[in-house]
């Protein structure tokens, strides 16, 4: 007996470490894990087919425009999709949650509760990240917009990445999101298993070369997994290289992040990209690409990162030229070959988040990117077809 229970305790320990869950072990099987490559759920590995939907905690805010997130997540549930990517987050001007530094707009909040709860009731989990990188719905500028008005001299918005107050300003909010009590659940965001992942910051850029993004993930990384080690975590990269890959990147620029190293930091879960070829790529052949951008990234998460990516956004904008309902579908299926070519072969890639889902009679947040999809009846049938693909994986 001692020698069976000694073999089977080798075996077990021999399994985890072998599938890098040994600080994971403990979590709720309800909450999406990482096995290796790979993301699991109930003991399961677990493949995603998503959407981006910004605008969520813009209409939750208001009891009034409420339904119209209702009726995202509904049609959402209806077409297989199991992933929505989301903001925690809006300093900006209009309706904003974060009124002042540590200061929050209650009703807002209590529209990102909805949110989450809606999103539980359809049984979709979703990815929140607490910054944007750009100005829209306020953005690290106005961290330091807030920290000069108080008296702190700050000069660059790229100083949101290593100067004290601001850091501070950065790691209170996520400390309020982390242990916020949702009104509707009673659950603590840290322990619902409706968030699939937190996201430190969406598309971050800093204008000079060095170290800075480098360090400020690996420190709030650390601090997010302090608070919460029930989720996962991802940065929120579009995928650009640093220079030991400068070339493969979009007319090469460099924009402080790599998407080797940051990624390799031990506390970030999974990795992601953003693929838009008619905005990146001033190349003839445009699809060619695009399709390469995707797999170069795949196989680095597979051989060099050892961990699950998700194709985070990608999508083709009605505003350029040649655009056409045919011509966006095509699009969208060549992304989910990619994906799900990846998936059925064992590889790292877990799934894909087209930009952006809208709701019927909110137009107006639309960017050329949108997909309404009662009015779109051949990309949406595309959509479920993905989504039935991916959920029918077994490996």
């Amino acid at each position: 007996m001692g020698y069976q229970i000694f073999v089977l305790t080798y075996f077990l320990v021999s399994f985890i470490v072998q599938h890098g869950n040994c600080q994971r072990a403990n979590v709720d099987a309800s909450f999406v894990q990482r096995e290796g490559t790979h993301f699991v759920l109930n003991g399961k590995p677990h493949y995603v087919n998503g959407f981006n939907a910004y605008w969520f905690i813009i209409m939750a805010s208001d009891p009034s425009t409420r339904p119209k997130v209702t009726s995202a997540f509904e049609q959402a549930s209806k077409h297989g999709l199991n992933l929505g990517r989301a903001f925690a987050f809006n300093e900006g001007d209009y309706k904003p949650l974060q009124v002042s530094p540590g200061s929050y707009d209650e009703n807002v909040f209590k529209g990102l509760d909805f949110v989450i709860s809606e999103a539980r009731k359809f049984g979709v989990k979703l990815i929140l990240g607490f910054v944007n990188n750009w100005k829209a719905l306020g953005g690290k500028s106005k961290y330091v917009e807030w920290a000069r008005e108080r008296g702190q001299n700050i000069t660059n918005e790229d100083d949101f990445f290593t100067h004290p107050v601001v850091k501070q300003y950065y790691k209170n909010h996520i400390k309020t999101v982390l242990t916020r009590k949702n009104t509707i659940n009673g659950l603590l965001y840290k322990d619902d298993p409706t968030i699939f992942s937190w996201e430190l910051i969406n598309e971050p850029r800093v204008n000079q070369t060095g170290k800075s993004i480098q360090n400020w993930v690996s420190e709030m990384a650390k601090y997010v997994k302090s608070i919460d080690s029930n989720h996962l975590l991802e940065i929120g990269l579009e995928g650009l290289y640093g220079e030991s890959k400068q070339q493969l990147n979009p007319y090469s620029m460099l924009v402080g992040t790599d998407f080797i190293s940051n990624n390799q930091i031990p506390e970030i879960d999974f990795s992601t990209i953003h693929a838009y070829q008619e905005y990146w790529l001033n190349k003839s052949n445009q699809s060619a690409a695009i399709d390469k951008w995707i797999e170069d990234h795949i196989q680095d998460a597979n051989t060099i990162l050892q961990k699950p990516i998700i194709v985070a956004e990608f999508g083709m904008s009605s505003k350029t030229a040649g655009y056409s309902i045919d011509a966006r579908d095509a699009h969208y299926k060549e992304i989910y070959s990619i994906i799900s070519t990846s998936a059925t072969s064992g590889g790292s890639c877990a799934g894909a988040m087209f930009w952006q889902l809208l709701a019927q009679g909110i137009e107006s947040y639309g960017d050329g990117f949108e997909v309404i999809l009662e009015n779109s009846p051949s990309t949406a049938k595309i959509i479920k077809e993905q989504s039935t693909k991916m959920s029918n994986i077994k490996l």
